[in-house]
């Protein structure tokens, strides 16, 4: 309850190795967006010999590729900090934050690798994040995470 003192906590070895897990496919995801930026030189010119279109100037692609790859680096960087959030409650107990990091496992093997392929860190940093997802439902550990009473919901 608010005021509370809060209680100490004492997580499950694979609880803890769990959330290192979501921490490394977090930085994994934001250092391949950030390597991805580092070229952008390179796909910039991929992009360009591939455009047929003369409607779209080499500026334009420049631009838009660049304004994009930015965007996609604030999104990684934001899963990283909802990575560490949750594993952080995930940590503390909390069955919703379990439930929140399995959405976002989810999702980040969708991104990862239907959208942008297999890219070594994106590979790496869906892998982790199922890696980390798995440990968190096994038998072991399913007690930490208890059921909310039916009468408190």
């Amino acid at each position: 309850m608010p005021g509370d003192a809060p209680r100490v906590v004492d997580p499950p070895k694979l609880v803890n190795i769990s959330f290192g897990l979501w921490l490394a496919s977090g930085a994994a995801m934001v250092l391949g967006y950030v390597v991805t930026l580092v070229n952008k030189d390179a796909i910039i010119a991929q992009l360009v010999e591939i455009s047929a279109n003369d409607q779209i100037s080499e500026e334009q692609i420049a631009s838009g590729t660049t304004s994009f790859l930015w965007a996609a680096l604030v999104g990684a960087i934001a899963f990283a900090a909802m990575f560490a959030l949750f594993a952080y409650k995930a940590r503390e107990g909390t069955r919703s934050a379990r439930t929140v990091l399995t959405v976002l496992a989810v999702v980040t093997m969708l991104f990862q690798l239907l959208l942008f392929g297999h890219r070594l860190f994106g590979s790496l940093s869906a892998l982790l994040a199922a890696a980390a997802v798995v440990l968190l439902y096994l038998p072991s550990v399913t007690g930490y995470f208890p059921k909310i009473p039916k009468s408190l919901s």
